[in-house]
């Protein structure tokens, strides 16, 4: 199985896992309360995400936590696009960019980002689809309700498993009839937004269902209430999460601790390679 986005792809045949390193520029963020809102301290994060394993760093300006306020187009740009073209110089690794909106996409892509994560699975905009598909970008599309203002009021599911894989369809059909090709799309079943925690839960143990798309499956779990307990204590509980979603054939994951999981997965590869 391939991930193309311009100019590159991912292999998924060695078992490899592809980490995407969250990089939040924006004040509000849920897990770092904007200790990276300046390009300086951004460039330098992303920095370390290289050193220690990261294969994509993943730039948002805009926080999709439950009840977050919408940002507007400008600020979005704003915050994402000076340290799209600063990284762009200095990392060997791609660019993704984490918006909602068609114009930001846009913008990130013209100054070096080659993927777009977008939470709303392409819902939000109606442009998002010719944008990335003109950009022969690679595409993120993940399950979500609503917005983060009412997605925690549309956790109502007949089955969470199969009311999400038909919803995720929904998405792809939609990004294929845009003209994206398949090879540059992956699935995300929207862990910690618009579900439960025994959703979220229920997702995480029926993770094997969503490979009959045959597409690269992303998983974020990094630091999601549901996991219980403080934000900054829930490293442990993170790479649980993680290793499981890992052992069930997922082979993206996105993490703001990107040095753990990455040696959680070397070893877990390495144990798996001996028993």
């Amino acid at each position: 199985m391939r991930f193309e986005f311009k100019d590159g792809h991912f292999e998924f045949s060695s078992g490899h896992c592809i980490l995407f390193g969250i990089l939040n520029v924006t004040p509000d963020s849920f897990s770092d309360g904007g200790r990276y809102s300046t390009v300086e301290t951004a460039i330098e994060h992303a920095l370390a995400f290289e050193r220690d394993g990261a294969d994509v760093v993943d730039i948002g300006g805009e926080s999709t936590r439950p009840g977050a306020p919408t940002v507007f187009t400008k600020e979005e740009i704003r915050r994402v696009v000076p340290v799209v073209r600063l990284l762009k110089q200095k990392l060997r690794i791609p660019i993704s960019v984490d918006t909602t909106k068609a114009a930001v996409a846009e913008a990130a892509i013209t100054e070096g980002a080659v993927i777009v994560n977008d939470v709303s699975g392409m819902t939000a905009d109606p442009r998002m689809g010719s944008v990335v598909a003109s950009a022969k970008a690679g595409v993120i599309l993940m399950h979500r309700r609503g917005t983060p203002a009412t997605m925690q009021n549309l956790c109502r599911y007949d089955n969470v498993i199969q009311d999400v894989r038909r919803e995720l369809q929904q998405c792809l059909n939609a990004a294929l009839d845009a003209g994206v090709e398949p090879d540059r799309i992956a699935l995300d079943p929207g862990i910690g937004f618009s579900k439960t925690r025994e959703q979220n839960l229920e997702l995480l143990c029926n993770l094997k269902t969503f490979s009959s798309f045959n597409r690269p499956i992303m998983i974020g779990v990094s630091r999601k209430s549901f996991l219980g307990g403080e934000v900054q204590a829930r490293g442990p509980a993170t790479l649980a999460a993680e290793v499981q979603s890992y052992r069930q054939g997922v082979r993206m994951i996105r993490t703001h601790d990107v040095a753990a999981t990455h040696k959680a997965l070397a070893n877990l590869r390495a144990i798996s390679s001996r028993s």
